[in-house]
Parts: C-alpha cells; structure tokens; sequence
C-alpha cells in the first residue's frame, strides 16, 4: 500500500496502529462507507529508543491490509513542535500543567488531518476517539460517549462547529469490551495491543527524564507552607499540583509517617511545597479564573449559567456557577470545595452529556497559590 493519487473514500480513518481506530475503521467499511485510512508521523525520532511510532506505523498497515483498506502516510512532526511541543515546554517552564493531547486534537488532528483528508477528497474523517457528535438543524454537539470510563470529550472541547459537521466517531456508542471483543472477532491483529498512554504522540517514558532534555534541571529546596525546609528537589517544573510520587521524602522528625504531597511552586524562588494529607486544606479550591474560553457552539449559553464542570480528565461532574467576563475568560465557582485544581490544565463545562465548551486554568483560590501571589505583587 502505498500514497498515491486521492481515493475515492468518503471518510479517512486517522489509523494510531492501536485497537480503536483499527475496529472505527473496521465499523465504518462494514457499514458500507467509503474508507481509507491515514497514518500520522507526529513525533520525530529523537534517538531515545522510546518513540514506538514505527510499530505502530506496521500496525496500522497490518489493520489496512486484513480491511482491505488503502492507507496514507504524513508527516506532521513539524507541525506538531511547532503548534504543540513548544507550547508544552513553555508553560512547564512557567511552573504550570499543560495538557498536550487537548492541544494535540485541536492542533494536529482535527486540523492538519482533517486538510490532509480533504486534500485527499473525502468529506469526513474518523478517530477512534469515545465521544458522540449529534446534529439537529445544521448545528452539531459534543456528546459524552456512552462508556463512561472511556469518555474522551473533555480532550475535544476545543473543536468548533466546522470540525464537528466533518467528524465522525464510531465508537462513541460501544463500551471498550465491545471494541476488543469486535476486533478479535475479525482478526485484527492490535486486538490485543495495549493502549498507549504518556504524552500526546510522544508516548510511554521517564517524564522527568524526557522533560530533562529540554528544560535542565536545577535544583532547590522543598519547604512546608509554614517555610521550614525538609528535602531538595531536582527542578520544581517537573511536580505537579497533587502529586505524590516521586517526591523523596523519608520520615521527617516531628511530622506524622503519612505521605506528602505537592501542594504549591514557587517557580522565581525555586522552591516546592509539599504538605501531608491527600485533601489537606492546602489542597482545596472552590473558585477559578480561566484564560479565554472556547465554545463549541460558538457562543457561550448565556453571560452566568449553572452547569457541571471537570478539571480534569474521567473527574466526576461538579456542580458550578461560570461568570463569561467581558475578555471572554471564565470565573467558575464551585459548590463544594475541589481538590488540586492546577494551572495550565483545563476546565471543562457539560450540560449533562454534552460538552460545551472550556478553558485553560489561569489561577484558583487555593491558599498558598493566593499566598505566593500576593508576595509577587
């Protein structure tokens, strides 16, 4: 199979060499559509030994051929540094938490793929991604899928109208069971295959490690919110909010035996703050403001409305009132304190299965956050 001149199929599958876009694609010819598949080249070979692109690169050939599909290849690893990698660095190097595969889907996938596919003269794409699209009237909607546990909507917020009217998603009714249990049926040979995690495109590694490539690491203390001094650590941009592992933190003389967790940076001093208990007041929030928000219906429902929120990715829904602020930012409130809401992640609302839209997380309420603030005012 090779890249040649455009086909004559509707619909270009974005083939991962993983079961999910292998059984969409499976779904889609089955059901009589015209169909290719596209494999995208997202992240260069940086000598690691731990970009598996090519595997699945022979993956997704291997799927095509048992569909008898034909399959195209693009690289998008430039486009990919430049819309996305470079704007994770950044905002590491600010001391935030970005997250690459929302950027990832708006930037490359429902973006460069989608030009690449129409280039090819189809009409739409597919992904194997667990999300729903419904259309009423020329106006189409972000649904959750159907499987909970798989829902992928709070990584697809940022797409728009045009995105959506091209985008389908055959998954988006099946629980993942189903998917692995359709492609052993039909013999695809990633029915098995386990599902990639890690960083959009980049994969499975040492994060502190890879991040280390690119952003050295310096070290600085690790200190209580009440300033005393009780470890080092190895580059404060590598932590984020919440997190427990890695921290290296033996029995501390006068603190209880209980784990620590990350409860503030201090990016301009060097310095991360660590607290004991996982819902420590440290932790808590109840009120954030956002960068500006995207809508996917293109408008926000009205300038304050209720509706429920994550901030991050399979949370359970949380009740909230959102103010849309002249610039377009966001300030949510919550109605129950929430835990380890973190810069640079995303917020994203629903009005019960559909997903409305969101917004980049500028900053919360959390106290030592408000407390280091108010040091550099």
């Amino acid at each position: 199979m090779t890249d040649g001149p455009a086909l004559p199929a509707r619909t270009i599958v974005g083939m991962s060499g993983g079961v999910d876009s292998s059984v969409a694609a499976l779904l889609l010819r089955d059901a009589g559509e015209p169909v290719a598949g596209l494999f995208m080249q997202n992240w260069a070979d940086d000598g690691s030994g731990d970009c598996r692109a090519e595997d699945d690169r022979r993956d997704a050939v291997a799927v095509s051929g048992r569909l008898g599909i034909p399959i195209h290849f693009r690289d998008f690893s430039g486009e990919y540094w430049n819309g996305v990698f470079e704007h994770f660095l950044a905002e590491y190097a600010a001391g935030r938490t970005p997250n690459p595969d929302v950027l990832c889907n708006r930037e490359i996938k429902f973006r460069h793929f989608l030009d690449a596919a129409h280039d090819l003269g189809a009409e739409f794409i597919a992904t194997g991604h667990y999300a729903r699209v419904a259309s009423d009237g020329g106006r189409h909607r972000l649904l959750r899928a159907v499987d909970r546990d798989k829902d992928q909507s709070y990584f697809l917020h940022q797409l728009g109208q045009a995105q959506l009217a091209a985008t389908r998603f055959p998954l988006g009714e099946l629980a993942k069971p189903d998917v692995r249990r359709i492609a052993r049926e039909a013999g695809l040979p990633t029915a098995a295959k386990k599902d990639s995690t890690g960083i959009c495109f980049i994969g499975e590694r040492d994060f502190r490690a890879f991040l280390g490539r690119y952003l050295p690491a310096r070290e600085g203390e690790v200190r209580t919110p009440a300033g005393q001094r009780i470890g080092a650590h190895s580059g404060v941009f590598y932590y984020t909010i919440g997190q427990r592992e890695g921290l290296n933190i033996g029995g501390v003389r006068g603190f209880e035996p209980a784990p620590w967790y990350v409860v503030g940076k201090d990016v301009a001093a060097n310095v991360l703050y660590v607290d004991q208990g996982h819902d420590n007041p440290w932790l808590q929030s109840r009120t954030l403001r956002s960068e500006t928000a995207h809508w996917i219906a293109g408008s926000p429902p009205a300038g304050q409305f209720t509706c429920t929120a994550q901030t991050r990715y399979r949370q359970a829904d949380e009740a909230c009132e959102v103010t849309v602020n002249d610039a377009g930012t966001l300030e949510v409130r919550f109605d129950r304190p929430q835990r380890a809401v973190t810069p640079g992640q995303s917020v994203v609302l629903y009005d019960n299965d559909t997903c409305l839209g969101g917004a980049v997380i500028a900053t919360t309420d959390a106290p030592l956050e408000q407390r280091l603030k108010a040091q550099t005012t």
